[in-house]
């Protein structure tokens, strides 16, 4: 990936965090030097399959909302595939679930540059990548795509928001919308603007609407594995 500033990359292990065979996900630092060095704490799950396979695996990235940030990794398995991790669920692909730091949103470079080093030193199948997000997370999800719109193969932003004018620098990538009818934290309108915007530029885009749900949106989404079952039937090279 080309970049004008210098990286400093590395990844090292929580000593809380050693692994065991017990563990189905577990915790990692990741630090970049953009003009600041910013540093990111991540979860990682490997598929059960993953240590007796030489295939590649198929990866999520999953970014929580604005209520996990900080430094306590622990708060990241509260929602979405972290939390049905911690629950014991199986998933046959690989889920990266970094942890945003204090008083900040989702930095797209952190994020691009963790995905390299996950790509670099696991094995990752480049041609399903995914990434999906709550509230703030969905926000991170939309934003990432349309600054690296050629990596992934689907997204599903869940009660985010962007910025409808650039919705069309993704109108190559499948995406499933969800937001719930009655949400007051982030208005049904902002997914409503970037799903119209996403269709007037004829992109395959879904859009599922909660009528009952508020700002939680999300149990019901991740609860429901037809939306597991979406991603993986997607893929950048459809040979």
């Amino acid at each position: 990936m080309k970049t004008s500033f210098s990286l400093f990359i590395t990844i090292i292990m929580i000593s809380s965090s050693v692994y065991s065979q017990s563990e189905k996900q577990t915790a990692h630092n990741f630090e970049k030097e953009i003009k600041l060095t910013l540093s990111a704490n991540y979860l990682l799950y490997l598929p059960k399959e993953y240590d007796q396979s030489n295939d590649e695996f198929p990866l999520v990235l999953f970014l929580h909302g604005a209520g996990e940030r900080g430094t306590d990794i622990e708060k990241v398995k509260v929602h979405g595939l972290p939390r049905l991790i911690n629950e014991r669920k199986d998933f046959p692909f690989i889920v990266v679930s970094p942890q945003c730091p204090d008083n900040m949103f989702w930095n797209t470079d952190l994020l691009a540059a963790l995905l390299d080093e996950i790509e670099a030193n696991y094995k990752v199948d480049k041609n399903r990548m995914y990434v999906t997000g709550l509230s703030m997370g969905g926000h991170g999800t939309w934003s990432l795509a349309i600054a690296q719109p050629n990596r992934f193969a689907a997204i599903a932003p869940i009660c985010g928001w962007s910025n409808p004018t650039m919705a069309c620098t993704i109108k190559n990538i499948p995406t499933w919308v969800f937001h719930g009818a009655k949400d007051m934290v982030v208005p049904l309108s902002a997914s409503e603007q970037m799903v119209e915007k996403l269709k007037s530029c004829n992109a395959d885009v879904k859009f599922t609407i909660y009528p009952e749900a508020n700002h939680d949106s999300w149990t019901e989404t991740y609860n429901n594995d037809e939306l597991y079952n979406w991603f993986l039937q997607h893929k950048l090279n459809n040979e």
